[in-house]
């Protein structure tokens, strides 16, 4: 069992205990730079590119649906995101850790993060939120209306998750709803509008969240309990394998949705190839996963970049043939 204490604790050089070791912002960072730095999770990258992908795959088959192709705007679209992606998940895991500050002290994995070990004050993270919205708003405002109001709604889910896990066996709903926006929002600033097969995609994305963060709670099981916060981790137990594999499923169906919905030929083997990849990628996981191994659990939630990406890469280039 992890120790559960109530006082806050960190590493001497100030080190988030879940930080990779080789992370850019402790090796090249100033040092009065990287509370802050760590305090937005830039430090731990995998969330950034997890709410950056379904971006990419709502802009990649937009653009595959498109008979008129890829225009000169999507390099700004993509790019946009990107840059969107890092600054609204800093801005979002900002106000996770100033919603959680009491509970975090308590947790062995996150004691050590800037508001509970004292690094940031909660009115110094407050502004450091406003700030990193305000530059996020101005690259939302140069996207079409559509899109613009899609990112002025994603600001509720992103406020209501972090107390989702106080109220509601299935906090990690609520996450799917706030990091997968980004498919619906990126294929509207393509189409400048909306359509059905975003919504499938949007849905795929949610199955896809379930799936790798219920890995991802599971490192905290144990706290979580003693604290009496609640997960789909702690709700599943030892049946999580079988959940697990629903939402594999679920997920790699939905996209399938989208894609027969709107592509043909080559565009559609290059889709279809990207799914399948995907498909195996998260059926690895699985086979591998030991949710008392909070190492390889770890691990394995990082791993979800490398499978979000092959299907970003499979759309990106049905949208350019």
């Amino acid at each position: 069992m992890s120790e559960h204490v109530s006082s806050a604790q960190s590493a001497p050089d100030g080190r988030v205990a879940d930080a990779t070791a080789e992370n850019w912002v402790d090796r090249f960072c100033p040092p009065w730079s990287r509370p802050w730095l760590r305090l937005s999770r830039a430090d731990r990258p995998a969330g950034t590119w997890l709410l950056l992908l379904p971006c990419w795959w709502g802009l990649g088959l937009a653009m595959a649906a498109d008979p008129g192709g890829p225009r000169l705007a999507d390099l700004w679209i993509f790019a946009g995101c990107g840059l969107g992606a890092f600054l609204m998940r800093g801005a979002g895991c900002t106000w996770n850790d100033i919603s959680d500050r009491h509970v975090d002290g308590q947790v062995a994995r996150t004691r050590s993060r800037p508001i509970p070990s004292g690094q940031v004050s909660v009115r110094g993270a407050a502004g450091w939120m406003v700030v990193q919205a305000l530059i996020a708003l101005a690259i939302l405002l140069s996207f079409p209306a559509a899109a613009i109001w899609l990112g002025v709604l994603s600001l509720l889910p992103v406020a209501v998750y972090p107390f989702a896990k106080r109220f509601t066996w299935w906090p990690q709903v609520f996450l799917g709803l706030a990091f997968n926006w980004g498919a619906l929002l990126a294929w509207a600033a393509h189409a400048q509008g909306f359509g059905l097969p975003s919504l499938a995609l949007y849905a795929a994305g949610i199955c896809w969240t379930l799936f790798y963060d219920t890995i991802y709670a599971h490192q905290d099981r144990e706290d979580d309990a003693l604290i009496g916060v609640k997960s789909t981790a702690r709700l599943f137990g030892e049946n999580t394998h079988a959940w697990l594999a629903g939402f594999l499923v679920a997920s790699v169906a939905l996209i399938g949705l989208a894609v027969l919905t709107v592509t043909t030929g080559l565009s559609l083997v290059l889709c279809l190839a990207g799914l399948a990849g995907f498909a195996l990628h998260l059926a690895w996981q699985l086979r591998r996963l030991d949710i008392h191994d909070t190492d390889l659990c770890m691990r394995l939630f990082r791993a979800n970049r490398d499978a979000g990406l092959i299907v970003a890469l499979a759309f990106g280039l049905a949208g350019l043939v």
